[in-house]
């Protein structure tokens, strides 16, 4: 007898017939409208009556905005595991998180075989679906770059690629009655699904004994595992028996089912407009204010993230777990954690997190940081998390991930103005500004988070025509060291917002920005590849600082079969295209061209989105400066680093132009003057450091810090410099005194003198 301290759910089980489909389909469209949770479907793909359940479960997901679909449950005999990972998962992603996978053993074997399926024992059966569950949590998990292997009785997969990864941790519910199914339940499902025609309630406690057994075999919490039930009934005006009288009974008898039997969702079968409309607004409301005065009283424990002793075990000291305020615990990712994986590390680093907490707004964000602070554990901050600089990930503490804010939308048309949430990529946000016109500069790739490019500077494709991305930014929301949510812009708070743009990461957590974009459509981008040498590199400095500032180049220098070779992406950001080959011809013309090529295309087609996992570089070390020239000097020493293998590859991006428009104290990236900014990478730390510092790195005249892994106190004043680094130390201890923020260049808050607007 227990209650597993799930919130509830409710939901139909709709049987989907073909006779008259559009009915099929109304039921579930009811069901949303009424205000319930899920629309499920059963799964007999040998029955000519039924629709296939695949193809309704997609059609009803599309006809629906916020209800639930799943399969209830789906017959795995005839669906291939792998096929049906990566439709779940794709219907997942379409339906925005909308979908949970029920999955069968099997049943009917003789009509299974008839449709080519096989013909298997009760024992084969449940040995199937066991298999199944790996191949198919194998393929959602895409933190791993190994392909996925399977070998078992029944399904084999040898190296099958991962993905698509769903946009929700999709949860597998298996209809199981036997022991070997409540068992297979225990070690590996989210949820047990019954159905009430197929088991006495006097049989559950037992099934849930069975079920809690097995899960803490496995190491699992046997509150882990959601129990629901598929029920039927008849609304009646007496007691006609179980689940057949009038609402108050049924809500009277299906409370032991929750608070004695731990069942905590309900699907109603019956196929009766009349049935769903008094299950949602009878049953359903007054069910949950019954279990939630029950659970009061009993003081019954009602997270929905149940750890198990092996997660347990994982949990940082130090870290209150227990005080994770209420609205971020559904979110928030353990060690342990299914999840944990894919939030833990960034592009470069692998990190080991004790927490990452997600949320979903500026209020959540305060409640994060606040609490966060009060651990006494590192911070660190995640938009995108794919910045080589930033130490958006930790060892032991608290990364606040606010990749749930993002935003993209077209706020004043007129204007051209765009909110961005920090979470956002730049690649959805070129996609979502296209359709209006409309674009904004970002960096080389579209899988970069805005939060992070957006508050450091901005070295885009379109920088020489259009400036930084800093430059566009208006206005900021911003969560202050203190947990206060202020707005920077030029009337509320200028000082605020000329941090924000450029050292947006050591004065507070960006939660959303409004920039100002500009009109563009297709654009031109070539692609080029030479042999690299000195002489090449300096003729391709020099044509790009003479080309229109419409054409913006990034030139990569790495070595491939033994010699040093340059791959040269360039934009001309517009679609006149005998003004882009113009541009582009002196391109061709600074060396030995290996092949080239150039397409008139949509700005997005250039930086898509690939909402890629990030795993680790491996202890990538880089190295930034900036630039007046590529001169002689410059060139030789870059090539220098390639041949000496001491970087792996260096990369030279073109800026000037508009970047050099506004002076150097209009934002707190003060470098107005260069028109390169050269990075170098390599594996072996030292080795690179002693190359750059007494190299080229002895002639920059500046960094940006988002191409910089040097966390040496003297690389500060290259980032931030002269009296821009004196006025960022008074906003810091301003705003951030006890310098929580800004884990990369650390920027001390000034305290001989007022802070700034005291």
């Amino acid at each position: 007898m227990a209650d597993y301290g799930h919130e509830l759910l409710f939901g139909t089980f709709i049987t989907p017939s073909n006779e008259r489909p559009e009915n099929t389909v109304a039921l579930a469209e009811l069901t949303e409208r009424v205000g319930l949770d899920f629309a499920t479907f059963q799964d007999h793909p040998y029955q000519p009556s039924f629709l296939d359940t695949w193809t309704l479960l997609s059609w009803v997901a599309a006809r629906t905005e916020r209800l639930r679909v799943a399969s209830n449950v789906l017959n795995l005999p005839l669906r291939n595991p792998a096929v049906v990972a990566r439709s779940a998962a794709s219907l997942d992603l379409l339906s925005g998180g909308r979908f949970e996978l029920g999955l069968g053993a099997g049943a009917f074997w003789d009509a299974v075989a008839a449709m080519g399926g096989p013909k298997r024992s009760p024992g084969e059966s449940v040995k199937a679906l066991d298999e199944a569950v790996d191949v198919i949590r194998g393929l959602w998990d895409v933190s791993q770059r190994r392909g996925v292997h399977v070998d078992g009785e029944h399904y084999r997969v040898a190296g099958a690629k991962r993905g698509p990864e769903p946009a929700h941790e999709i949860s597998i519910w298996l209809g199981a009655y036997k022991p070997r199914m409540l068992r297979l339940t225990g070690r590996k499902a989210d949820g047990w699904l019954p159905s009430m025609p197929y088991i006495d309630l006097a049989d559950v406690p037992a099934a849930n004994e069975t079920i809690d057994e097995a899960a803490e075999a496995a190491g699992r919490d046997p509150r882990e595992i959601r129990r629901l039930f598929n029920i039927q009934g008849v609304f009646a005006a007496s007691n006609n028996g179980f689940l057949q009288g009038p609402p108050e009974q049924w809500v009277e008898e299906l409370l032991p089912l929750v608070l004695e039997h731990g069942f905590s969702a309900f699907f109603v079968a019956g196929d009766d407009p009349n049935t769903i409309e008094r299950f949602a607004g009878e049953v359903a409301p007054a069910l949950r204010e019954e279990v939630a005065r029950e659970r009061e009283r009993a003081g019954t424990p009602t997270a929905e993230r149940f750890r198990s002793p092996k997660a347990l075990a994982l949990r940082t000291e130090g870290i209150d777990y227990d005080r994770v305020p209420a609205e971020l615990q559904a979110e928030a990712v353990e060690p342990g954690d299914r999840k944990y994986d894919r939030v833990r590390s960034t592009y470069i680093y692998r990190g080991s997190p004790g927490l990452v907490l997600r949320p979903g707004n500026a209020e959540e964000v305060a409640k994060a940081l606040t609490f966060a602070r009060a651990q006494g554990k590192p911070i660190a901050v995640r938009s995108g998390g794919h910045g080589i600089s930033g130490r958006a990930t930790n060892d032991g503490g608290i990364v606040i991930d606010l990749g749930r804010l993002d935003g993209v939308e077209v706020i004043d048309p007129e204007r051209a103005m765009i909110r961005l949430g920090p979470g956002a990529r730049w690649g959805e946000v070129a996609e979502g500004l296209a359709p209006h016109g409309l674009a904004m500069s970002s960096g080389d790739y579209g899988d970069v988070g805005v939060g992070g490019l957006a508050t450091a500077g901005g070295l885009g494709f379109l920088a020489r025509r259009h400036g930084l991305t800093i430059d566009r930014v208006r206005a900021a929301e911003v969560v202050l060291a203190d947990g206060t949510i202020a707005r920077a812009d030029a009337e509320s708070d200028p000082d605020l917002l000329w941090a924000v743009r450029g050292a947006g990461a050591h004065i507070g957590i960006v939660t959303s920005l409004e920039l100002e974009s500009y009109e563009l459509g297709d654009v031109v981008f070539s692609i080029m590849a030479f042999d690299a040498d000195a002489e090449m590199l300096e003729r391709w400095g020099a044509a790009v600082e003479a080309a229109p500032r419409e054409l913006t180049s990034f030139l990569t220098v790495a070595a491939q079969g033994g010699r040093p070779l340059a791959q040269l992406y360039t934009v001309y950001a517009g679609d006149d295209a005998a003004a882009a080959t113009a541009a582009l011809e002196p391109l061709l013309e600074i060396g030995t061209l290996r092949g080239q090529r150039a397409h008139l295309v949509p700005y997005p087609a250039i930086v898509p989105a690939h909402r890629a996992v990030h795993v680790g570089a491996g202890g990538l070390a880089v190295r930034s400066g900036l630039f007046e020239h590529v001169d002689s000097e410059v060139a030789n020493g870059l090539v220098g680093l390639v041949e000496a293998r001491t970087a792996s590859m260096v990369q030279i991006r073109a800026v000037g132009g508009a970047v050099n428009d506004l002076a150097p104290d209009e934002t707190a990236y003060a470098h107005r003057t260069q028109n390169f900014a050269i990075n170098a990478a390599g594996f072996d730390e030292t080795t690179l450091d002693a190359d750059w510092d007494g190299g080229i790195g002895a002639r920059s005249t500046g960094l940006y810090a988002s191409f910089n892994t040097d966390p040496r106190p003297e690389r500060l004043a290259e980032a931030y410099p002269g009296e821009t680094l004196t006025r960022l130390r008074r906003l810091k201890a301003r705003y951030d005194p006890d310098g929580v923020f800004g884990q990369n260049l650390r920027i001390e808050p000034a305290r001989d003198e007022a802070p700034v607007g005291a």
